[in-house]
């Protein structure tokens, strides 16, 4: 995710050692304001307003402190149904941020919820959960209970989108505990407890390099990658075919790292994504989008060939890069991504300072397909 420039209509109030308490309740309210400005994808709910029931109202009404307030914005972006919609701060038992500590990425079936992909060298892998097995029930509670459970606080139900994404929340668990997840599947029924991606976390590198594949280690927001990318393409014989490898880049990243990566594989100037800015047309009326282009780097071209992996576990600035090679004429091989979307933006609400995390902009292909609709390239160069 990439941290933009705060709002067109919000104003961040500093808050200073020994100043008055901030007004909480004042800042339930601009976060409504905020979202209806900001979000960029308002089109998904009817009559484009963010979700407002009575229960999310309720809660509204009760801020009286920081974490009533913090409560309040999980509420109101998690009604949003959008992976890449979160708050900047957190309480330890939250939902686990999806898909960054998720491990199972679940998709509707009919009635029910299937596992699409399941991330490898993770607590679900080594349970040996498959892609097509069935999420039966979460906690012992059947999966539609389940999920009419999750979502009834906020007077919402599972209709639509909001099934899938709360069965990947669901799946991926409390940050503080295992999860009890039952699956079924060609192994039969199973109960298993697979413990969280937040005990689980461990340092590496920004790139593993493998011949002339390179990967990255959710590494595309470290400033440090670019160092590390470049001296692995310099080691690579300038005809020799490359591999970029984006299937575990959850976490997104910034343009900076991408540019510079995507930078050594073009000639001239080259398009790579198209950005729009809803909010500047909602409070303008007049509508702004603006193309973003790669750069060579003097010194740094590779000649050979390069294809690019990606899967469920390439996010944001992952599935920007993806799209980019793409434009280029690269073959963009594996399954769908993550599907986020939008550029992020940060928003410090006035008065408190808690920063929420909205997509502002809308992001697509340069040929004008939705970055989150994009699909891999049926190249015979993929296989």
């Amino acid at each position: 995710m990439r941290p933009g420039a705060a709002a067109l209509c919000v104003l961040a109030a500093p808050v200073t050692l020994g100043a008055a308490t901030p007004d909480f309740a004042g800042d339930a309210r601009a976060l409504d304001a905020l979202v209806a400005a900001n979000y960029a994808y308002l089109d998904r709910f009817p009559g484009g307003k963010p979700p407002m029931t009575p229960q999310v109202a309720a809660a509204r009404d009760a801020v009286h402190d920081r974490d009533s307030l913090l409560h309040y914005a999980e509420d109101v972006l998690t009604a949003l149904a959008d992976h890449h919609a979160i708050t900047g701060a957190s309480f330890k038992d939250d939902w686990a941020v999806v898909p960054t500590y998720a491990d199972l990425w679940i998709e509707r079936a009919g009635d029910g919820y299937v596992v699409d992909a399941v991330r490898p060298d993770t607590p679900a892998a080594r349970a040996g959960v498959m892609a097509g097995d069935r999420l039966v029930a979460v906690g012992g509670v059947p999966i539609a209970r389940a999920l009419a459970a999750f979502w009834a606080p906020l007077g919402l139900d599972s209709r639509g989108e909001r099934g899938a994404y709360g069965a990947r929340v669901l799946a991926a668990g409390r940050r503080d505990r295992p999860r009890v997840l039952t699956v079924a599947g060609a192994r039969g029924t199973r109960t298993l407890t697979l413990a969280s991606l937040y005990a689980t976390h461990t340092d590496r590198p920004p790139l593993t390099v493998t011949g002339t594949t390179i990967r990255f280690n959710n590494s595309l927001g470290d400033q440090t990658t670019i160092a590390a990318f470049d001296a692995a393409m310099a080691a690579i014989p300038g005809g020799a075919p490359v591999t970029i490898d984006l299937t575990d880049t959850p976490s997104g990243g910034n343009t900076s790292v991408a540019r510079a990566v995507m930078g050594w594989f073009v000639r001239g100037p080259s398009a790579y994504q198209v950005h729009t800015l809803p909010a500047e047309e909602r409070e303008t009326g007049v509508p702004r989008q603006w193309i973003e282009q790669v750069l060579p780097r003097a010194g740094k071209y590779h000649s050979g060939p390069v294809r690019v992996r990606v899967g469920r576990w390439t996010g944001s600035m992952g599935e920007g890069i993806a799209i980019g090679f793409a434009a280029f004429g690269t073959p963009v091989c594996g399954t769908r991504m993550a599907g986020l979307r939008g550029a992020v933006y940060d928003f410090p609400l006035p008065a408190s300072g808690l920063v929420v995390k909205l997509p502002a902009e809308r992001l697509y292909t340069v040929s004008g397909t939705p970055r989150e609709d994009f699909q891999p390239s049926p190249d015979a160069r993929c296989r």
